[in-house]
């Protein structure tokens, strides 16, 4: 009897090492993200219909990675196609009424794309489906996470004591790539009174023994993005900074026990701002709680939205105090909505660390 035909994926597996177990998996993964994809295709296409999109046009972006966007540089999805290619102008339909953009594309891009259709946010189709996670896309936050986390636990280990901000910046960009993070979104380290300004870039002030230290890494690992960001005190707290610095962890907890499906995004907020109220430090409480983060570092939810949570999203928590010329404090942490309620992602303590070098 003539035995049946050997397919590709058959013959690979029969010449790999080890039975081919290797490439098994690897096909086996392919075929569930494929799987994954389409049923993702599905509710695009249905959230475009209904938004009057007859196409999308997207760069490399969250937008491009959520529908599976590989080399680019743009990915097209119609109504009954979905391609990668290096004109998008061609593969938009004729007679297209709507176009939705990638809201990261370019001036140029825009006017290179030369369709006669409005053009709109992609955005207004794909952030609504981008808002709760698949338990997939859950795990690959929480690796993230875990790398995120494993970047700071290494930085309790570094000298502090006379380096400058900028250097130990520097350190700490090497130490996310060395962890495989694919982009660096922001990295943060601000001493003594820069602890207080938000938006402080990394300078030249010397790190001093009584020095408050704010620290904060936010990267992309696989796709996925993570921050966190904890407050040290170099050899020993300034006065009144322990004090304050135990009210913003009170409000991260307050937050967190709030944040379970059906509840307004806005309660977080409310929870987090009573802590602070009620401390006497409002007037210095940072302006949000939180954002939404997942293939991008700040999206939906957040916490001016009329948005409620669901099960499967995931926010990062972020009460933060900053008191002009004085001090400043922010922790910050990636929890995911479950149906049983909030789940941090990590694991990293909250307890204010005193560095000893």
């Amino acid at each position: 009897m003539t035995p049946p035909p050997r397919s590709p994926q058959d013959a690979a597996q029969d010449a790999a090492p080890g039975g081919g177990s290797a490439v098994r998996a690897e096909v086996e993964e392919a075929q569930l993200m494929s799987g994954r994809m389409s049923g993702r295709m599905v509710a695009v296409r249905e959230a475009m219909a209904g938004a009057g999109v007859d196409a999308l046009v997207l760069r490399p972006s969250p937008d491009f990675r959520f529908l599976g966007g590989g080399e680019g540089p743009y990915l097209v999805v119609t109504r009954d196609a979905v391609a990668e290619t290096a004109e998008p102008a061609r593969l938009v339909p004729e007679g297209a009424r709507r176009v939705g953009v990638d809201p990261e594309m370019r001036v140029r891009e825009l006017f290179g794309l030369a369709v006669e259709a409005e053009l709109v946010p992609a955005s207004a189709v794909l952030a609504p489906l981008r808002l709760r996670k698949e338990p997939y896309e859950i795990e690959a936050v929480a690796r993230a996470v875990a790398a995120a986390e494993e970047v700071l636990g290494q930085a309790r280990e570094l000298a502090w004591f006379g380096a400058g901000e900028r250097a130990m910046a520097r350190r700490l960009r090497s130490l996310l790539v060395e962890s495989g993070c694919e982009e660096v979104l922001s990295l943060r380290v601000a001493a003594g009174e820069h602890t207080a300004r938000p938006a402080h870039a990394p300078g030249e002030r010397v790190i001093n023994p009584g020095d408050a230290l704010l620290v904060s890494v936010c990267g992309r690992w696989d796709g996925y993005c993570a921050e966190v960001a904890r407050v040290f005190a170099v050899a020993e707290p300034p006065e009144d900074f322990e004090a304050m610095y135990s009210v913003v962890a009170a409000a991260h907890r307050a937050g967190l026990s709030v944040m379970r499906p059906g509840v307004p995004v806005a309660a977080v907020s409310r929870a987090v701002g009573e802590v602070i109220d009620g401390s006497g430090y409002g007037r210095f409480a940072a302006a949000h709680a939180g954002r939404g983060i997942g293939l991008g570092h700040d999206e939906g939810p957040r916490p001016g939205e009329d948005a409620v949570l669901a099960a499967g999203m995931t926010f990062c928590l972020e009460p933060a105090i900053y008191v002009p010329d004085l001090f400043g404090a922010r922790v910050a942490d990636v929890v995911a909505c479950t149906d049983g309620g909030p789940l941090a992602l990590g694991t990293s303590p909250h307890s204010l660390t005193v560095l000893d070098r």
